[in-house]
């Protein structure tokens, strides 16, 4: 049995692909909470530890292990990545926004 199908290349932003109104500074904290997971995991800490090398709470390092990233600001998943020793640099590029 033959289906076709359009194949459709996305934008390399989920969020944009999605029509999200936020989807630039989403796709900015999804990658900055993927720096602290892997962070974490090469430092092997555990919630437990990582409150007590940062101050945050266990429980921030939860949602972010979660991608439960509601709660955080850009800001703020840079400072913890800071508080783990981290520098974070961050580059620019502006386009204009296809017309819709």
């Amino acid at each position: 049995m033959s289906e076709d199908f359009e194949l459709i290349r996305g934008t390399g932003n989920v969020f944009r692909d999605l029509d999200r109104e936020d989807a630039d500074a989403e796709q900015l904290k999804a990658l900055l909470a993927a720096q602290i997971i892997a962070c974490l995991d090469r430092r092997h800490l555990t919630g437990q530890a990582a409150r007590e090398a940062t101050g945050i709470a266990t429980a921030d390092f939860s949602r972010i292990r979660r991608a439960k990233l509601d709660r955080f600001t850009v800001d703020r998943l840079m400072s913890i990545l800071n508080r783990l020793g981290q520098q974070v640099d961050v580059s620019v590029t502006l386009r204009e926004r296809p017309a819709a």
